[in-house]
C-alpha cells in the first residue's frame, strides 16, 4: 500500500487523533493511583479485546475493587467481562499495584529514565510481573509517559505488513524480534510523516474503525 494513501487516511482523521492524543497527555500530571484505571486496562487488553478490558477496568472502579488486594474477586470480574487469563491478570493487577504506586517504584522508574523512553518501557517490562514490552508501552502512552514506543499488536503488525515496513508477519514476537520490529515501525514513521503514537491510532483505526486507546 501507497504511503501518500497513508497520510491521506491520516489528514482525514488528524484531528481526532491529536484530541486523542491530548486527553492520554492530561494524565502525564498526575501521579499515584489516578493512573492505576489506564494499568488496569493495559493488562487486561493482553490477549483480549479493548472492550473486554474497558468493561474490566470500568468494572473494578464501580466496585471499587480496583484497590483491593482481593485478587479472587478481581478475578470475577474480569471473568464477567470476558477477559482472557482473568486469574493470572487478577493477581497481577494486585502486584503491579503495590510495586508501582504503594511502593512508589513508578515515581522512581521516571526519576531514573527522565527522558529515556525505551529504558523506562523496559524496566517496567522486566521488573513488573503481567507486563510486557507491549503492555508497557501501553501504559506509558495512554497516560502521557510516551509516545515514542511502538504498541506491537496483531492490529499494528498487521498493518506494518500491509503498508511494506515489515516483510512478513512474525511467527513469534520474543524481545529481539520486538525491538527490530521497534525500529522499523519508526523509520516507518520518519517517513511517512506521521508520528509514532498517532500512527498506532490510526492504524488501529483502520483496523477497528474507531479510535479508542
Amino acid at each position: 500500500m501507497d504511503i501518500d494513501y497513508l497520510y491521506k487516511k491520516y489528514s482525514q482523521k488528524k484531528n481526532e487523533i491529536e484530541s486523542r492524543i491530548s486527553e492520554f497527555d492530561k494524565l502525564k500530571k498526575m501521579r499515584g493511583n489516578k493512573l492505576l484505571p489506564e494499568l488496569v486496562f493495559c493488562i487486561c487488553a493482553a490477549n483480549s479485546s479493548a472492550k473486554a478490558a474497558y468493561a474490566a477496568q470500568k468494572g473494578l472502579e464501580k466496585t471499587n475493587l480496583i484497590n483491593s488486594e482481593d485478587a479472587r474477586a478481581i478475578s470475577k470480574i474480569l471473568l464477567e467481562s470476558k477477559v482472557r487469563f482473568h486469574n493470572n491478570k487478577a493477581k497481577y493487577i494486585v502486584s503491579a499495584r503495590k510495586k508501582l504506586f504503594e511502593q512508589n517504584m513508578l515515581k522512581k522508574y521516571l526519576q531514573e529514565h527522565t527522558d529515556d523512553e525505551i529504558g523506562l518501557r523496559n524496566r517496567l517490562a522486566d521488573e513488573v510481573d503481567g507486563i510486557g514490552l507491549k503492555e508497557a508501552g501501553h501504559f506509558m502512552r495512554n497516560t502521557g509517559l510516551g509516545f515514542e514506543v511502538a504498541i506491537l499488536d496483531r492490529h499494528i503488525l498487521n498493518n506494518l505488513h500491509k503498508y511494506g515496513a515489515i516483510e512478513q508477519m512474525p511467527k513469534s514476537l520474543g524481545r529481539k524480534t520486538y525491538f527490530e520490529i521497534e525500529e522499523k515501525m519508526i523509520k516507518f514513521s520518519q517517513k511517512a510523516k506521521i508520528p509514532m503514537a498517532h500512527l498506532d491510532l490510526l492504524f488501529w483505526s483502520e483496523q477497528t474503525g474507531r479510535i479508542f486507546k
